[in-house]
């Protein structure tokens, strides 16, 4: 069979992340057309991930005689993206000739774009067994275990690692190591790093080895050493922003706050003066020197760059909250409201965002509104204990004793009591004229409070001399 002829389907290295999200998406692999030599092929060598679909095997001319009638056909239709059309070709071939292992690669190639990863897996494994020394089938393999955490991935990918790509022999063994060095990640990190080293060796200008290090480094905790590698990913792709990303966060770990700034600063000046960064992108840093402003204290800026992230990223609802937070701590409650609203009408069901809300109002003194928002907050979490203390607190404001005390009740199965919340009960107890109550909880108040609240303990101790009976 003419090698122009099989000059298909590999889905050559979807590094796991990028792979893993288009599958889970229900994207089927990209796939590229036939070609008659190796240049020719469109595996790109863009540095998307060490997992990309191609879908590339070059077959020598004398090893198969001929291509079969069901091959050409399914081909044909993989090439138009026609997986449906190429299945039922591809199983009757195997089915004739069960030894047919580009048969067998091409059916894993279609069930993996038909998202059935199951029947994938099965058709390479088949396709593996017939030819154990095609590199394009031992990588497929090792993908879609990785891909579904099966532990023999690494047993294939270690094997594809080993063999000799049919095409874009550069490409394939890069991708490949890089592949491996992601399955090893957790069970064998410093052979993941070996894995990430030799796919640096093969494409020196590449920053995703690098990068792929650091962060490996970085969970180890050898923070010395993932600084190093971001540093050369980010020399080796300046105009990416991951790096500067992932350096603002070690410097941010490492509380070297200085640093993580001007790293950040810096890349908005250098692109602010190039061509425009992706709106995710520019973003993403804002969002980042908001945090770094924030771990600083300089909470004006930091609300600043975060405001201008959320304004770029409006669906980063982690963003938003902690911009609500810092309107919070910068005493801008009314912000901080306008904040939580929005955040609450997006998840009506969120507890802590209704109790976030409540306080916002509670510090401006719209009393019945914090109410309103702390009663949904017990309603939907009973346990929150937290959440309870604030509805008593805001119904004595609004002189609703009887709400006040249980509130208190309801704090007193999940938590301990507290000074405050003697005085608390004391308090709503006295105004609803249960003198003896009263007197218990004041006194319990004044014998834990220990000078810590001397407004409350003046008013304690003034209450008691009027309700307690002369001796």
């Amino acid at each position: 069979m003419a090698a122009s002829n099989f000059l298909a389907r590999t889905l050559l290295a979807l590094a796991v992340s990028a792979c893993a999200a288009a599958q889970d998406a229900g994207q089927p692999p990209a796939a590229s057309s036939p070609s008659s030599s190796p240049s020719s092929s469109s595996s790109s060598s863009s540095s998307s991930g060490a997992h990309r679909s191609v879908h590339h095997i070059q077959v020598p001319d004398d090893d198969v005689p001929a291509q079969p009638a069901e091959l050409t056909q399914a081909e044909a239709a993989i090439e138009k993206k026609n997986y449906a059309a190429a299945e039922p070709l591809l199983h009757k071939l195997v089915e004739r000739d069960a030894t047919n292992y580009e048969g067998w690669f091409d059916l894993g190639f279609v069930e993996n774009a038909l998202g059935n990863t199951d029947a994938s897996i099965a058709a390479y494994r088949k396709s593996v067994a017939a030819k154990p020394d095609v590199f394009e089938s031992n990588l497929n393999l090792g993908l879609q275990l990785a891909k579904t955490g099966q532990p023999d991935a690494e047993e294939f990918l270690r094997a594809a690692v080993h063999l000799k790509p049919t095409s874009q022999v550069l490409e394939g063994r890069y991708r490949a190591w890089l592949a491996l060095g992601k399955t090893l990640e957790k069970s064998k990190p410093e052979e993941a790093l070996a894995a990430y080293q030799s796919a640096a060796s093969l494409r020196p200008k590449e920053a995703e080895p690098h990068f792929a290090a650091g962060m490996l480094f970085e969970g180890g905790n050898k923070f010395a050493e993932a600084e190093q590698e971001y540093k050369q990913a980010q020399a080796l792709d300046p105009g990416s922003t991951d790096a500067a990303i992932v350096l603002a966060n070690l410097y941010m770990r490492g509380r070297r706050f200085p640093e993580a700034e001007e790293y950040l600063r810096k890349l908005l000046a250098e692109r602010s003066g190039q061509a425009p960064m992706p709106v995710t992108e520019s973003a993403a840093v804002e969002i980042q020197l908001g945090r770094v402003l924030a771990a600083e204290g300089k909470n004006d800026d930091a609300i600043v760059a975060m405001a201008a992230g959320v304004k770029l990223a409006p669906g980063d609802e982690n963003a938003q909250r902690d911009l609500a937070e810092l309107y919070v701590t910068a005493g801008k409650n009314d912000l901080a409201e306008s904040s939580y609203r929005g955040l609450v009408s997006a998840r009506p069901n969120d507890a802590e965002l209704h109790r976030s809300l409540g306080q916002a109002l509670l510090r401006q003194k719209k009393f019945p509104q914090a109410q309103q928002e702390f009663l949904i907050t017990v309603k939907l979490k009973p346990d929150f204990g937290e959440a309870y203390g604030d509805l008593a607190f805001t119904a004595g404001e609004n002189k609703e004793y009887e709400l006040a005390i249980r509130a208190l009740d309801a704090r007193a199965k999940v938590l301990p009591e507290v000074p405050i919340t003697y005085f608390l009960r004391a308090s709503a107890c006295d105004h609803l004229k249960d003198f003896k109550t009263a007197a218990v909880n004041y006194h319990l108040f004044l014998n834990t409070a220990k000078g810590k609240y001397p407004d409350q303990e003046w008013q304690a101790k003034h209450r008691l001399i009027a309700i307690e009976p002369k001796k």
